[in-house]
């Protein structure tokens, strides 16, 4: 997305996560797409990843499980890992993969499982002793729109409910496989919600330290088809064309990509992991809540240059521009809030069950301090997540 002055000479640096092997997409790809990805990687063994509700609600962990058997490549199927993936059901996970004798994980699932997965690997790796030993590959089958898939961290949830997290290069996913028709039987809050977790990735990977100027290019695409094509998805649920849209737009919205200094997205995925592993509140629900309000709080305390980014969004949505970035920002905070709306996604605070009393807790755990210049913008947004009295 350009813009009328451009703020400097156009210059960076790009390169994608070291493991990633392949990227498929269509529907009812996963056939191809699984046999193909277990050979490029020379994998025999399979430890299958997944969730309680899709292992026992839907087919779709056996249509995987059926293409592994298929190419004697399974293993075995953990499906114990709960949403924020409690550290309890990780490390169980990674004594199921240490059992199995697996050379590969295959998650299945959203958000939760996959960055399971990647925990349960680095558990693996550190058990091994060998510090020059191959972390284990890992091929993603998402079912929802969290983008979790491309990232080389993974969080979860400690025994004091806190959100933690590893990273490492190596935990990328080997291979990903979006498959719209694998994602039928996903719920619609928990499929739309995530769509705003992926817009939540796009917008705030606009400010983002680091982001190269091409994949915010990416990020204003994902912006336009996640505000076109989540709509259409709720009119429309079984549309599978339309799942498929979102699921590329999800991979727009959070493209793989090796950090020299690895940074966190932005204020909004900060309040979210606060807010959602200590309030059990999902984080597409989370994203509902906080990336309107952050948007506007943006047009007041981000860098020119990060406005700029930001405003370039309006033209992207094909909005014409308010006249200054400012009122540009403001703009999109509206729209991200009459999506939301019009998804049937609005909460508030008080819904979701956080207490005020824990409001300048949770300001100040998303910004590390108290004494951050923005703690009291931040704490005033909170409060502003409550009905009106």
């Amino acid at each position: 997305m350009s813009t009328d002055a451009p703020d400097s000479t156009l210059s960076g640096a790009y390169a994608y996560t070291d493991t990633l092997k392949g990227v498929y997409y269509g529907p009812g790809c996963l056939t191809v797409a699984l046999p193909k990805l277990l050979a490029t990687l020379g994998a025999t063994k399979a430890l299958v990843v997944t969730g309680r509700s899709l292992h026992e609600k839907t087919d779709v962990v056996r249509r995987v499980e059926a293409i592994l058997r298929e190419h004697g490549a399974y293993g075995a199927t953990f499906w114990e890992i709960g949403e924020h993936a409690p550290v309890a059901g990780i490390k169980a996970g990674a004594q199921a993969l240490a059992r199995a004798g697996a050379d590969i994980v295959v998650s299945v699932g959203g958000g939760s499982p996959v960055d399971a997965a990647k925990a349960m690997i680095h558990i693996h790796h550190a058990e091994s002793g060998d510090s020059n030993a191959r972390f284990l590959p890992h091929i993603a089958v998402p079912t929802t729109l969290s983008a979790a898939e491309y990232t080389a961290g993974a969080g979860f949830t400690d025994e004091a409910g806190n959100k933690v997290g590893v990273a490492a290069p190596e935990l990328a996913p080997a291979g990903i496989i979006l498959d719209a028709e694998l994602t039928l039987p996903t719920p619609e809050r928990l499929w739309l919600s995530t769509g705003l977790r992926a817009l939540d990735h796009a917008v705030e990977s606009l400010y983002r330290p680091g982001v190269p100027h091409p994949v915010k290019v990416l990020c204003y695409a994902a912006i336009a088809e996640l505000f076109t094509y989540l709509p259409l998805s709720k009119a429309h649920p079984t549309d599978v064309a339309v799942r498929q849209r979102l699921q590329v737009a999800a991979w727009m919205s959070l493209w793989p990509l090796k950090f020299e200094i690895r940074t966190g997205l932005g204020l909004s995925h900060s309040l979210g992991h606060k807010l959602g592993a200590k309030y059990h509140i999902s984080h597409g629900i989370t994203s509902c809540l906080t990336l309107s309000p952050v948007v506007a709080l943006q047009s007041r305390i981000a860098s020119s240059a990060d406005k700029r980014s930001l405003a370039g969004a309006l033209a992207a949505l094909h909005i014409p521009s308010s006249g200054t970035p400012e009122a540009d920002i403001l703009r999109l905070s509206s729209e991200i809030d009459k999506l939301v709306t019009q998804l049937g996604l609005k909460t508030d605070l008080a819904a979701c069950g956080v207490p005020v009393e824990d409001l300048s807790m949770i300001a100040e755990q998303a910004l590390g301090s108290r004494d951050d210049a923005r703690f009291p913008a931040v704490y005033g947004l909170l409060e502003g997540l409550y009905p009106v009295s």
